[in-house]
C-alpha cells in the first residue's frame, strides 16, 4: 500500500515527488510514457517567466513569482542548468506601449522585482539585433532560462534515490474508490494506495473523468517551434517577447542554456493531446512574426523543429484543489504557462494541501534532495585530465559536436532512472 500516487511525471509530478520524498511516506509516480518529461515538459520554451503577465491575486499570479524566486536555489541543489539572462516584451505601436504600462503595473502588484520601461533606443542598445520599429520594451531582469527535462529528471532522480518508486509505461485505466483507499489500473498492474495527486498534464481531463469528475474541460492548443544551431545562439542575450494576446504569450525568441536560439510558438487549436506535427502554416507563421522582432534570425541555422501541446483548460487560472467527489484525490491540472516558472511553487503548495487533507509529513532523519552531475566539456583542461587519469571513459568521445564521453553515457545508466533510450546500453 502507498501513501501517495502521483499521477504523471512530468516536472509538477517530479517536484511534487522531490517535495513528498522528505517525509516518512511511500510514494508511486506512474508515468504512461516509456521515459519521464515526455510530454509539455520536453516541448515548450524553456523559460522563467518573471510574473509580470498572470491577473493579480490569481493562484498563477502567485506561484509565478515564487517560483520564479525559487527557481535559481532548486537548480544549484539539482546541478540544472539556469541562467538568469532577463526578458523584453517589445511595443511597435502607441497601443502596444500602452499595454506594456498595464503589464508593468499588473507586475508591481504581483512583486516582481526590478522592473522597467524602456525606449525603443535603450531596448536597441542592449539588444543591437532588434528591429528599428520597436518603439519601447518592457524590461524584466529576474526572468531567465532552464533545462526543463533536465530539471525533471533530476527531481525523479532524487525523489527515487530517496525511497520514491517509479513505474514508467503506465498508463492509468480506471481509478476504483475502496472507501479507505483507492486501486489504481494501469498498463503495468494495479496499484493500491491511501492518496492520489493528478499531474497527468494534458491528460488530466482524462483521470478527472475516471473518478466521475467533469469540472474543467481541455482546450488542447499546439505551439510549434523552431530550434536553431549554436552558430546562432548569441543574436540575442536576452528572452524577446512580443505584447501577449488571447493567444498566449506570442511569437519569442531567445537563447537556450546549451547555446542554440530557440524561435516560437504559435497558437493552434487541436483536437487531442497528441497532434504535436509540425506544420508548414504553422512554422511560416513563426518564421514571418519572430522576424518582426529580429530581422536578421536565419532559419538556415535550423537545426531541429518540434511542437507542444498546452495543457489548456475551460478555467483560466490553475486548478489545484481537491477533487469534490473524492476527498484524498487533488488535481493539479491546467498547469499552462508559466506552469514551469511555477513548478517549484506549486510543489510546496500542493504538499501543503495534501497535509491539509489527512497527510502526515513527519519528516525523515535522512534526506537529500542534492545531485550533481559531470559535464565534461564544461571542465578545464586540468579538471578533464584529471577526471580522465581517475576513469578512462571519460577519454573517449561518443558524440563530437557535443563532446559528450563514454563516462557520461555510463553515468547515466547508472543513475536511479536512466533513460529508456540509454536501457540495456553496456
Amino acid at each position: 500500500m502507498f501513501d501517495v500516487t502521483i499521477i504523471g511525471c512530468g516536472v509538477i509530478g517530479a517536484l511534487l515527488a522531490r517535495k513528498l520524498s522528505q517525509y516518512d511516506l511511500r510514494i508511486l509516480i506512474l508515468e504512461r510514457e516509456n521515459d519521464v518529461a515526455m510530454g509539455t515538459t520536453k516541448a515548450n520554451s524553456a523559460i522563467v517567466h518573471a510574473g509580470y503577465d498572470p491577473e493579480p491575486g490569481t493562484l498563477m499570479s502567485k506561484l509565478n513569482v515564487q517560483g520564479s524566486e525559487q527557481m535559481e536555489k532548486l537548480c544549484r541543489e539539482l546541478d540544472v542548468e539556469y541562467r538568469r539572462c532577463g526578458s523584453m516584451v517589445l511595443a511597435f505601436s502607441a497601443e502596444e506601449t500602452a499595454t506594456l504600462k498595464t503589464l508593468y503595473d499588473r507586475g508591481i502588484k504581483n512583486g516582481v522585482k526590478e522592473l522597467r520601461l524602456l525606449s525603443g533606443e535603450e531596448a536597441r542598445t542592449m539588444e543591437p539585433a532588434l528591429a528599428e520599429t520597436v518603439r519601447g520594451a518592457l524590461l524584466a531582469p529576474t526572468a531567465a532560462i532552464v533545462d526543463p527535462w533536465g530539471l525533471c529528471l533530476a527531481a525523479a532522480e532524487t525523489a527515487v534515490r530517496n525511497g520514491a518508486e517509479l513505474k514508467r509505461g503506465s498508463a492509468v485505466a480506471g481509478v476504483e474508490d475502496l472507501g479507505d483507499h483507492y486501486v489504481v489500473h494501469t498498463a503495468s498492474g494495479n496499484y493500491e494506495s491511501r492518496y492520489l495527486v493528478n499531474c497527468a498534464g494534458v491528460h488530466g481531463h482524462e483521470i478527472s473523468a475516471m473518478v466521475g469528475e467533469s469540472e474543467w474541460m481541455p482546450k488542447h492548443s499546439r505551439g510549434e517551434y523552431y530550434l536553431l544551431d549554436k552558430s546562432s545562439g548569441d543574436l540575442v542575450n536576452h528572452v524577446i517577447f512580443q505584447c501577449p494576446s488571447v493567444l498566449g504569450k506570442g511569437v519569442l525568441v531567445a537563447p537556450t542554456v546549451h547555446g542554440n536560439l530557440i524561435v516560437g510558438p504559435n497558437a493552434v487549436d487541436v483536437d487531442a493531446p497528441d497532434r504535436r506535427e509540425n506544420t508548414l502554416a504553422g512554422m511560416e507563421f513563426v518564421a514571418e512574426t519572430s522576424r518582426r522582432s529580429v530581422p536578421s534570425i536565419d532559419f538556415r541555422q535550423s537545426i531541429r523543429n518540434f511542437a507542444g501541446v498546452r495543457a489548456n483548460t475551460s478555467e483560466s487560472d490553475f486548478i489545484i484543489r481537491p477533487a469534490k467527489n473524492m476527498p484524498r484525490l487533488l488535481h493539479i491540472a491546467g498547469i499552462k504557462s508559466p506552469g514551469l516558472s511555477a513548478a517549484p511553487a506549486i510543489a510546496e503548495y500542493a504538499a501543503g494541501l495534501l497535509e491539509d487533507m489527512g497527510i502526515v509529513l513527519e519528516k525523515k532523519d535522512e534526506w537529500n534532495g542534492r545531485r550533481e552531475q559531470i559535464r565534461f566539456k564544461q571542465l578545464s583542461d586540468e579538471e578533464k585530465a584529471a577526471l580522465i587519469a581517475k576513469d578512462p571513459r571519460y577519454g573517449r568521445v561518443i558524440c563530437r559536436c557535443e563532446t559528450i564521453t563514454e563516462g557520461e553515457i555510463v553515468a547515466a545508466i547508472h543513475s536511479p532512472i536512466p533513460p529508456c533510450s540509454l536501457d540495456g546500453i553496456k
